[in-house]
Formats: C-alpha cells, sequence, structure tokens
C-alpha cells in the first residue's frame, strides 16, 4: 500500500511540474510526452493497484478457509474429548457398580462365616450336653439298687443343708440329688453366676445385621463393643472396616481414614485389607489429600495387582490424572 502511494503522489508531482513547466496557450511536444508518461504511469498504477486487490482477495479466501479448517477440528476434538470422557464416566460406573456387588458377596461371604461358627459353636454346645447328660445317666442307681419304697415307715434323712442344691433353677433326679444339667443354674451357696461372654460370632453377626439395616448408631456402638472384647481376632479388623464405611457414608471422611488405618496397622492379614486400601484413597480424596490417594491406590496395586479393587483403583488413577 505504501508503494502504490508513493506511485500516485510522484505522477501528481510530474503532473504539476509538467503544467508549471510549459507555457499557459502552447502545446509542445514535451508536453504531449509527459502527459503520455502520465498515462502510462496510471495504468501501471491502476494495473498494481488491480493486482494487489486480486492478491487480498486471494489472501483473505486462504484464510477464511483456514480458519473454516481449524474450527472443524476444534468441533471433531471436541466430540472426541466429549465422546471419552463419557466413556469414561460409563466405564467408572459400571467399575464402581462391579465394586459394590463385589462388597456386597464379600459381606454375605462374612455373614455365611458368622453363621458357620455360631453352628459349630452349638453344635459343640449340643455334644457338651450329651456328654453331660449321659454323665449323670451314668451316675443314676440300678434298679435293683433303689431305696425303701414310699409306703415304708422309715424316711431317708434329708442331706445336709449345704448339700442341698437350690430348687429353680434345677430339676432333681428319682432317688437322689444329682441335678440335671440346665442352661442357667445357681451355684451351691446362693452366689449369682458370672455372666457368660457373648460369641465373637455372636456379637459380629448381630452388628453386622444392624449395619445392613441402616442403623449406623447402633452398629458402630455394638462394632465397638466386639472390638474391645475380642481385640485380637480378625473379626476385630472386619469391624474396623466397617466403621469406616459408616463413617464414609454419614460424611465423616476423616473418621473413616482412621477406621481404615486401625485395619491396616493391626490386622495385615485380614481379608478386608484391599477394599480398605480403596476406600481410604476415595476418603482421602474427599478432604482434598490427593497426593496421599494417589500414593495410596499405588499401594493397592503394588500389594494386590490382580484383585478388583486394583482394577478399580487403576481406573481411578486415571481419572484423577486427567483432572
Amino acid at each position: 500500500m505504501s508503494r502504490l502511494r508513493n506511485l500516485r503522489f510522484l505522477a501528481a508531482v510530474l503532473l504539476i511540474a509538467g503544467l508549471t513547466a510549459a507555457p499557459a496557450h502552447a502545446v509542445s511536444k514535451d508536453m504531449l510526452e509527459l502527459q503520455a508518461q502520465i498515462q502510462q504511469l496510471q495504468a501501471a498504477v491502476a494495473h498494481l493497484q488491480q493486482s494487489n486487490d486480486e492478491s487480498m482477495g486471494a489472501l483473505k479466501l486462504l484464510v477464511e478457509q483456514t480458519a473454516d479448517s481449524v474450527n472443524k477440528m476444534s468441533i471433531t476434538v471436541n466430540g472426541l474429548a466429549l465422546k471419552s470422557q463419557n466413556e469414561q464416566d460409563a466405564f467408572t460406573a459400571k467399575s464402581d457398580q462391579l465394586s459394590g456387588q463385589i462388597q456386597s458377596l464379600n459381606d454375605s461371604l462374612d455373614e455365611l462365616k458368622a453363621r458357620l461358627v455360631k453352628m459349630q459353636k452349638a453344635l459343640s454346645d449340643i455334644q457338651s450336653q450329651q456328654q453331660t447328660t449321659a454323665a449323670v445317666l451314668g451316675n443314676l442307681p440300678q434298679a435293683g439298687a433303689t431305696a425303701a419304697p414310699a409306703s415304708s415307715d422309715e424316711a431317708a434323712p434329708p442331706p445336709p443343708p449345704s448339700s442341698r442344691p437350690t430348687t429353680g433353677s434345677t430339676t432333681r433326679a428319682p432317688e437322689n440329688d444329682v441335678p440335671f444339667s440346665t442352661d442357667v443354674a445357681t451355684p451351691v451357696g446362693g452366689a449369682p453366676a458370672a455372666a457368660a461372654p457373648v460369641p465373637v460370632a455372636d456379637m459380629y453377626r448381630a452388628a453386622y445385621s444392624d449395619y445392613i439395616a441402616a442403623k449406623y448408631p447402633l452398629a458402630s456402638s455394638e462394632f465397638n463393643d466386639l472390638i474391645k472384647a475380642y481385640p485380637d481376632d480378625n473379626l476385630a479388623g472386619n469391624s474396623y472396616f466397617y466403621l469406616g464405611e459408616i463413617d464414609s457414608r454419614t460424611q465423616k471422611p476423616s473418621a473413616a481414614i482412621k477406621a481404615y488405618d486401625h485395619l491396616l496397622e493391626r490386622y495385615p492379614d485380614n481379608a478386608k485389607i484391599p477394599a480398605a486400601h480403596l476406600h481410604k484413597a476415595e476418603a482421602m480424596i474427599a478432604v482434598h489429600q490427593t497426593d496421599a490417594a494417589v500414593r495410596e491406590l499405588h499401594a493397592l496395586v503394588q500389594r494386590f495387582p490382580n484383585s478388583p479393587e486394583a482394577a478399580q483403583a487403576r481406573t481411578r488413577l486415571v481419572s484423577l490424572h486427567a483432572r
């Protein structure tokens, strides 16, 4: 544009110079030549203007085509990103659903184990009662060695008071004072019997049933009672896991992290360890401890690479890195 402007200015200067140099009423040969040069210069300027317009038009068209291509590419990239995000969300939802199903199966397995322990305990109690009954029957006198008939005038002297069993809780066998075995008996001397401890399987089953029924305060209390009564039992580790689950479901991620830590530190052989790693990482994400959650997920993948929780951890790591 500056070159075109210079040419126009030069043509105007030449025209003015020719007009001022020539006589007012004379047309000379120089004047005619000057006019011809001016016309040529004007033609060159017009041609240059046309070429410039054509170049600008072509450049504008190229810019518009490039912009259209960029817009199409941007739309395509956005579509691919949206499709990828949708697929990732769907995969995450399916993974979470599978995790829930696996967790439900694990819980059912725990309940079956607790029932099996209870059945074994009941069978052991039945066998013990049978042995006690057999021993009592073995101590009974034979048929020919019974005492005198009830119609005899001589009555047997009563046993000493110290050897008499307390009535109301035992049943006397015929012809002697050997009591039958009962569930609740008052010991000799009138002292109250000490309450038998509740089996750990029964405590766990009751707490787990309340957890399934969403009775979280009651279930938490029962799980804590089990931990206090049987701190070294493997079901105490399960109790810590479900305490963490209750805290997570009641929006207490910090408390859930502590409960999972108790399980991870004190019960390294517990079957809930992989799930505890995974759920602890989710609780850390909830309190914005993303770096610590990533480390926890990596630890899960390294310790249990073939577990279902490890597959979920890999998916979660991908989503965290994508964010």
